[in-house]
């Protein structure tokens, strides 16, 4: 049987990878949290 929900591992990269989050000015600040909170992993590798 199929599981509900599927992911695209390209649309995870493009939308929430770390030169993703670079690109806008929002994205660097979530960036910037990250690191704030001590995050092992900043972006979707």
């Amino acid at each position: 049987m199929k599981r509900t929900l599927g992911g695209s591992r390209r649309k995870k990269i493009k939308t929430s990878g770390f030169r993703a989050r670079l690109k806008t000015k929002a994205g660097r600040n979530v960036l910037k949290r990250r690191r704030k909170k001590g995050r092992k992993r900043l972006g979707v590798r």
